[in-house]
Order: C-alpha cells, then sequence, then structure tokens
C-alpha cells in the first residue's frame, strides 16, 4: 500500500497491543524509482525489532510524519502509544497513513533497513501529507514508525494467505504494487498463478524477483481511466482459465485495449458505494458470513485485490457473483477512494 490511505480493516492500531510497537526511525536513502514511485529507506537502532524478514508479504505498517511545522510528534511509549497520541492536540500529532513494507533487510549485526514505495500524487489538490513528505525526504529526516515485533505474528496486518497449493492471482493499482512485489519474493519458488498491476505510465514498471511459475504484466494507464485497464485485463484473464489450470505464458500480454463489460460495469454494487471496502476470507466488514473453506476449493485458487475501492469491488463481483468463485478464497482490499482524502 503506498497511497495516503488507512485500510478499514485496522481502524485501531491497538488493536494488536503488544504485537506491534511504535519506533522512531530515520530516512537513511532516497531513490526515484520512476515517474511515479520514490523508495524510501529507513534506517536506525530501534528498527532491529521490527517486522518479519522472509515473511512480509503483504504487512502493513504505520507511519507518523512531522506536523507543517517539521515537528515530530512525541507520544508516550509502550503499549498505549495509540492513546497518547490521539490526545495530543491536533496540530501537534503530525499525519498518520498505513502503508505496506517493500523489502526488510537485517544485516548480521542485527541493523535493520526498511523500503517503503510510496506512490507521489502531486497534483494541486490531490497531494497528501505523505506524498509531500516522500517527495522532499532528505537523508537524516526522521518519522515514527509503527510494525509487528519481530518474531509476532497475532496483530495481524497480513492478508495474504492462501493454502500451500493454491494457485493465485494478484491484482491491484500502483498503491498495491509494492505489496504484490513483496508477496511474489517471499513466495515459495514453487508458487504459480499471475499478477496485473495498473501503474500510471510505461516508465513505471519495476523489476520483481517473481516465481518461475507466476507471469507478472504490467498495465500501463497513460491517459487512460483509472482502473480500466486492470479490470479489462484480470476479466479476459479469468475468463479464458477461470481455474488456472493451464500453466501462466510468461510471454503473452492482456489485450489492454479490450474495453471491461460495460453492462457488467454499468450499475455498482451496495458496497462500491461505501468509501472503502475491506473483505477477506476470516474477515468481513459488512458482518458478511464466512463459510470455512472446504479443501476440495480453497487449495486450488486464491485471489488478492487491492487499490482504489470501486475497482477493487467491480473485480470481486465478476469474481463472486459471475464466475460463482466461493467468496473465502478472495481477499479484497480498498486501499483508497478516488476523491476520498483518507485519514489514519
Amino acid at each position: 500500500m503506498s497511497a495516503d490511505s488507512t485500510p478499514a480493516a485496522e481502524s485501531d492500531p491497538q488493536d494488536g497491543a503488544g504485537a506491534y510497537g511504535l519506533v522512531r526511525a530515520r530516512v537513511g536513502d532516497v531513490h526515484r524509482l520512476s515517474p511515479s514511485f520514490v523508495r524510501v529507506t529507513l534506517v536506525g537502532a530501534e528498527l532491529t525489532d521490527v517486522g518479519n524478514p522472509g515473511a512480509t508479504f503483504d504487512q502493513r505498517i504505520k507511519l507518523i510524519f512531522p506536523t507543517a511545522a517539521g515537528v515530530l510528534p512525541e507520544p508516550a511509549a509502550g503499549d498505549d502509544w495509540y492513546a497518547a497520541w490521539r490526545a495530543l492536540p491536533a496540530d501537534e500529532r503530525g499525519s498518520m497513513r498505513t502503508y505496506s513494507i517493500r523489502d526488510l533487510r537485517v544485516a548480521d549485526d542485527g541493523a535493520t533497513e526498511i523500503d517503503v514505495d510510496f506512490v507521489l500524487h502531486l497534483v494541486p489538490g490531490n497531494t497528501g501529507p505523505a506524498s509531500s513528505w516522500a517527495a522532499s525526504a532528505t537523508v537524516g529526516d526522521e518519522l515514527l514508525v509503527v510494525g509487528p515485533r519481530r518474531g509476532r505474528f497475532d496483530g495481524g496486518g497480513i492478508e495474504y494467505l492462501p493454502e500451500p497449493s493454491a494457485a493465485v492471482l494478484l491484482a491491484g493499482d500502483e498503491t498495491a504494487a509494492p505489496a504484490i512485489s513483496r508477496i511474489l519474493e517471499d513466495a515459495p519458488a514453487h508458487l504459480r498463478g499471475v499478477a496485473f498491476i495498473e501503474v500510471p505510465s510505461a516508465r513505471d514498471p519495476q523489476p520483481i524477483a517473481a516465481p518461475d511459475g507466476v507471469a507478472v504484466h504490467w498495465l500501463p494507464r497513460d491517459g487512460s481511466p483509472h482502473g480500466v485497464r486492470l479490470r479489462a485485463a484480470v476479466r479476459e484473464h479469468l475468463d479464458a482459465a477461470p481455474d488456472f489450470d493451464a500453466a501462466p505464458d510468461l510471454d503473452a500480454a492482456p489485450d489492454l485495449d479490450t474495453a471491461p463489460d460495460a453492462e457488467a460495469d454499468a450499475a455498482p454494487d451496495a458496497d462500491e458505494t461505501a468509501d472503502l471496502v475491506w473483505e477477506t476470507p476470516t474477515y468481513s466488514q459488512t458482518g458478511e458470513r464466512i463459510e470455512p473453506a472446504t479443501a476440495a476449493s480453497a487449495d486450488h485458487r486464491y485471489y488478492w485485490i487491492a487499490g482504489e475501492s470501486t475497482v477493487v469491488t467491480g473485480l470481486r463481483r465478476h469474481l463472486v457473483k459471475e464466475l460463482g468463485v466461493p467468496r473465502e478464497q478472495v481477499a479484497f482490499m480498498g486501499y483508497w477512494r478516488e476523491g476520498v482524502a483518507m485519514k489514519g
């Protein structure tokens, strides 16, 4: 996740009290990856207890940025940090946003580096505090990181949970690109499936060390409306091989000129009108009953879809309502919603 966003399923970081910790970090490096992405490497002694290398997947973390005056807040340490942070005056809290870890490296001496890829939304009126901070970040700048304590997996923040033998479909826009990249690089070598990633321009695709059995398709928008190419590519793939029975064609590219089915996308579901959606095989934001996965189904296919909320729900509808995929095999997360300022 790399937009100024927060997942609907994690409105209170205190939910995983004890499993999460608040630490101070500083910028160790800044690298402009492409027109739309900048990678900020975070370092610092307090990061040695954060994250689980090799099992990061789509792990969410919280970043707290300095105030408009450039002052980093000083909430109390310990498990009560969130209450302490919330108790600060609004102009002294800084801004909290949710991101995915792109990479987590631990040296022999325990020194830890965390890469966070930021999507730069720099159009006037469409720029959040995280994009603004990342666009001007320099080595030595400080911020606060809320992340899982090393060795702890009971605090949540990871939604990628396929059965070991499942074939996977990963789909998302630029805000999901860091999570998809990390998922694939942490995945076992035998994983098979396909990944579709829509990005703003043809200069934005980045190398991913994906398993040989996973075909990765980058989908540059280059001026087309957000989500059109992602929906078209995913729907074409699903309609052609919904069961993933065939091995992926690593050289074949989806027909990016194919528009989504106009009738299927004409009337949004009720959940598409919500600010954000967050439904996984183990959690339902709407309270929908989740049936236990069966061995005959859940070990075969798994779908992970994230990004702009209306695009995500449109793809979920095609999977569940039109193709009949059991909803317990689909994780779909609205990281952000077009036209809505995200907080937290």
